[in-house]
């Protein structure tokens, strides 16, 4: 069982080779992180005696492993105890509270929502809510949050509550924005929109299929979330998609954390972790820094939030373009997202929707060259060959996992186009 960083409370039950019954360590300081030697403090329940402490100070500590459940095994320099020792310690495998594992077949199985774009619809203006259903985008988001002023709250919730029963979503994801949890607001939106706090609640066919948490800073953000959460589904088989916003310093810090906490409540039936958006305005701001064109003041944490949100195999959306008249610096934008390995980008205008759409969808040169790259390979393997030459260029697995990557996000598209 882990806690602060650096730090772990390890409890064992028994551990026949000092006789103890009860055998507690906190706070040690791991070698594989500090470098240095591990620092110990022991407590004994009322029934050891002093012998049990002059045991245990007979051995040099060298390093704790956690291993699995509740099992630990401790290594030292003493010859007698070698036998113990190794039955313990010779595991292949051991537990690190910074790794990250996730089932790459489960992702893959799981349903593809394909979220190129999505667009902001505030709450409070019910003339746009009107128009969603028409809009030619991946994802439409009934907005609570931002886009909303503080004295209109009430009235977007009471908007997108009606909404939800008018809007057809069959061609697209329709989202929901609730506020942050350190608003304050969060659990009226939930309360509102899910719940019954405007009446009879909505029919789960009717409800969002996914929602989007902003400004998720810490653990306890999405474990607030969670409940209130639980609380307004009322008993009801209501299982949305979840994407969390990384907005600042902080979140971006602990967004590991986050997920891993997010990963465990997925399998809780709770909601469907599925991506991480960049909330870039509030990120600069909180970190100091000025807006540019190009966005290269925080090329660093968009790699960031890319790289870790594959790691968990979800997607990634990236930040929004504020100036909607440049459509050609939205371009270039949304292809560079692409190369980052993005899978779609915030939208705040419809006239922006068909540049980002096709920023995130291979182009046919696209398709047409990775598919017949795989069939070269496949050939070349039949063959018993490995790395070989293709329209110039040498290919070896590293090439393949990429044209497979490129039919993977086409068939994806292709297949819910098709579908809806």
């Amino acid at each position: 069982r882990f806690c602060e960083s650096h730090a772990f409370v390890v409890t064992m039950l028994t551990v026949e080779f000092f006789n103890v019954r009860s055998w507690s360590i906190n706070s040690v300081c791991c070698e594989h992180f500090c470098q240095r030697p591990i620092p110990l403090t022991k407590t004994l329940d009322s029934h050891q005696n002093m012998n049990h402490m002059r045991l245990a100070s007979a051995f040099s500590w060298r390093s704790v492993h956690c291993i699995r459940k509740d099992i630990f095994a401790v290594s030292t320099a003493s010859s007698w105890n070698n036998d113990i020792v190794n039955k313990y310690t010779r595991v292949p495998y051991v537990y690190n509270r910074r790794s990250i594992f996730t089932d790459k077949l489960t992702a893959l199985d799981r349903p593809y929502i394909p979220r190129r774009s999505l667009i902001y619809v505030p709450g409070h203006d019910a003339k746009k809510l009107q128009k969603i259903s028409s809009m030619k985008g991946d994802c439409a988001i009934l907005e609570c949050e931002d886009g909303v002023a503080v004295n209109m709250k009430a009235q977007a919730r009471k908007n997108i509550r009606e909404a939800l029963d008018y809007i057809e979503a069959d061609n697209f994801d329709l989202a929901l924005r609730v506020n942050s949890r350190t608003s304050g607001l969060m659990e009226a939106d939930l309360a509102a929109i899910i719940g019954d706090d405007l009446g009879t609640p909505a029919d789960v066919t009717r409800l969002p299929r996914t929602i989007l948490l902003p400004k998720v800073d810490t653990v306890d953000d999405i474990i607030i979330f969670s409940e209130k959460l639980q609380f307004v589904k009322l008993g009801r088989e209501y299982r949305p998609y979840l994407l969390t916003y990384v907005e600042s310093a902080q979140g971006l810090i602990n967004l590991n954390d986050v997920l891993k906490k997010a990963s465990d409540l997925t399998k809780d039936g709770i909601f469907q972790l599925d991506g991480v958006i960049f909330g870039f305005d509030d990120f600069i701001a909180d970190i100091g820094a000025e807006r540019t064109s190009d966005a290269k003041e925080v090329i660093y944490a968009r790699q960031q939030i890319v790289m870790i949100a594959k790691a968990y195999r979800l997607q990634a959306i990236d930040l929004v373009s504020v100036d909607i008249q440049n459509l050609e610096g939205l371009r270039v934008q949304s292809e560079e997202g692409a190369r980052l390995g993005y899978t779609g980008k915030q939208v705040i205008h419809p006239a922006q929707l068909p540049i980002v759409q096709a920023a995130f969808t291979p182009s046919k040169a696209r398709i047409e060259w990775a598919t017949e790259l795989v069939k070269n390979f496949n050939e070349h393997q039949d063959k018993g060959k490995g790395a070989f030459t293709f329209r110039g260029q040498m290919i070896d697995m590293p090439a393949l996992l990429q044209a497979k990557n490129i039919l993977r996000i086409a068939g994806n598209v292709n297949k819910t186009s098709s579908a809806s």
